[in-house]
């Protein structure tokens, strides 16, 4: 009894002292950075445990009095660019951003080919099959 008393104690109490400023940069924070375990969701979006640990180290480190870019760097060090939802141009994620203008070319270029193919070439009639259409015509 004293233990589940203790456990909704530690879980209840944070959200009744909640900082709504400090809510908001988590927030903001949170809405930058991608859910690794959802990966086309951010950590705000997402109810992973992953993701909602994630938030909460990022609330207990701006309450440490890190700063916004101390945290992100932080999750990139940890995770790499691929924790950013909005990942930077470099040459480790070229990939990323080419990437997907790649792959429209390609399909493109595809797409035309196979068109091209299914062009059925014009008959070329001889002279007299010409004569024998045009008799048939008349």
């Amino acid at each position: 009894m004293r233990a589940s008393l203790l456990a909704l104690a530690l879980l209840v109490g944070p959200a009744l002292a909640q900082d709504p400023a400090l809510e908001k940069r988590v927030t903001g924070l949170a809405h930058e950075l991608r859910c690794l375990v959802c990966q086309n969701q951010t950590l705000a979006d997402s109810n992973a445990p992953l993701a909602v640990d994630l938030r909460n180290q990022i609330r207990e480190q701006l309450a440490q009095g890190a700063s916004e870019r101390e945290v992100v760097d932080f999750m990139v060090a940890r995770y790499g660019d691929f924790v950013l939802y909005r990942p930077p141009l470099k040459a480790s994620t070229l990939a990323l951003w080419i990437g997907p203008f790649v792959l429209l070319l390609a399909g493109a270029l595809l797409l035309w080919r196979r068109i091209a193919r299914r062009r059925v070439p014009e008959p070329q009639l001889s002279d007299a099959e010409h004569a024998r259409a045009a008799k048939l015509l008349e």
